[in-house]
């Protein structure tokens, strides 16, 4: 029985970066960039106003105040997406919309509310003919230069970039399509048991139906992956071979069960014949069984690149929490990233924890935040089938080996599974 850190060290090391795609962008959301992304325009194209108001010249209302304002003639009116038509000479003004691009001769842009524009009478044109400014303004005042946020030829994202909202928005600004990112890992699903039954069909006596793989399932797609269900492997060495090789194309396999003591528990020596086995167990409490190693893939006769498999307890409880621990760093470090932690924070326990194997407990809690310090509650089950206990968590407790009982009022590290700012 291995530690957590020789388990995921040995998992990672057999690991590697997926291949490169090319993505919409709004597909590429959650993805690592494969390419650094430079600019062919700059951004904004043009000089443009930074807000609504008039665009003219700033000697022109030097001096300008609420008792003093400087008169100047309305020659243009022009609208965001419009272009200038009218140099702004001395004496002259022209009404501009926020992101319009600024006239001629204009070197600064006025606010509506410095102007008296409320009480002047409008023209046919639908703008005043003259306006009175009560401020003066710096030269350049509120107008946003061409490529003040991005010039042509800059480089803007580089290579190994996660792309989030913000990320999408400055390719979009460049008008970028699609771009290249490493690709998705496609993750194969395979519950193993007599006991299970599919979703939809009735529930005979003595069985159950198939959750684990729904669970998985919906944690792939929330790391970024996709999930391919694979379906039921009945307890027999056929019935999971057979299943096993509709995975093979697969870029990770993910059992669950088949991997204890049991007579029936044939995942891992099915593996020990179709490929390798580089552990079992793990000391983690739930999720002890977690058999690691890999399928070998044969085409034409010729082996080729091996199928990791991660082989999870059949337990719901352990199956969710060896996926936090084990299969999330396997799928993040596949789509190119780097950071494997889940995000952490130190919690004053409410409950007393016994830890009497000499295992690391991850115990579901419910984290919440009073006052300037976080405290956490056992969410009462610590049953490694209770998937309820999972569904009311927020967060795993971590016991260390070495700690034989933790009492109320101790603090303790806890692995967020959910994190938002209401915590």
């Amino acid at each position: 029985m291995i530690s957590v850190e020789t388990a995921l060290d040995k998992i990672l090391s057999s690991i590697k970066p997926l291949g490169v795609e090319e993505k919409g962008l709004l597909e590429s959301l959650g993805q690592v960039l494969a390419e650094d992304v430079y600019s062919d325009i700059n951004v904004p194209p043009k000089d443009n106003s930074a807000l609504d108001g008039y665009a003219l010249r700033a000697a022109d209302i030097k001096g300008a105040g609420p008792q003093n304002p400087r008169i100047l003639k309305v020659i243009d009116y022009i609208v965001a997406g419009g272009n200038p038509h009218k140099r702004v000479e001395p004496g002259t003004a022209v009404r501009i919309m926020t992101g319009a691009p600024t006239p001629e001769g204009a070197d600064c842009v006025v606010g509506f509310e410095d102007t008296d524009e409320t009480s002047r009478p409008v023209s046919d044109s639908k703008i005043p003919s003259e306006i009175g400014v009560f401020t003066e303004e710096l030269n350049g005042a509120n107008i946003r230069k061409a490529g003040e946020s991005i010039k042509k030829g800059d480089l803007v994202l580089t290579k190994g970039k996660i792309i989030r909202p913000s990320e999408i928005g400055v390719m979009a600004s460049m008008g970028r399509a699609k771009v290249k990112v490493i690709r998705r890992p496609v993750v194969a699903i395979l519950s193993t048991g007599d006991e299970l039954t599919n979703l939809g069909e009735p529930l005979a006596e003595g069985k159950i139906y198939n959750s684990n793989t729904y669970s998985i399932a919906a944690q792939v797609i929330r790391e970024g992956g996709i999930p391919r269900i694979v379906g039921i492997a009945l307890d027999t060495e056929a019935s999971v071979v057979a299943k096993i090789n509709q995975a093979l194309d697969a870029d990770l396999l993910v059992t669950t069960g088949g991997v204890s003591m049991g007579d029936y528990d044939l995942v891992k020596d099915v593996l020990a014949k179709q490929g390798e086995i580089v552990f079992w167990k793990v000391r983690a409490k739930p999720g002890k069984p977690l058999a690691f190693g890999a399928i070998r893939r044969v085409r034409d006769d010729k082996v080729v690149q091996d199928l990791p498999h991660l082989g999870l307890a059949g337990n719901t409880v352990s199956c969710m929490v060896n996926f936090e621990l084990f299969v999330r760093p396997a799928i993040l470090k596949m789509m190119g990233k780097t950071n494997f932690d889940k995000p952490s924070i130190d919690a004053v326990i409410e409950d007393s924890i016994k830890n009497n194997d000499g295992r690391r407990v991850f115990a579901r809690v419910v984290v919440e935040k009073k006052e300037d310090r976080y405290y956490a509650h056992l969410t009462g089950s610590q049953s490694s089938g209770d998937l309820t206990s999972m569904s009311s968590a927020n967060g795993l407790a971590v016991v260390p080996e070495d700690n034989p009982k933790v009492s109320k009022g101790d603090l303790l590290k806890v692995l967020m599974l959910d994190w938002s700012q209401d915590i």
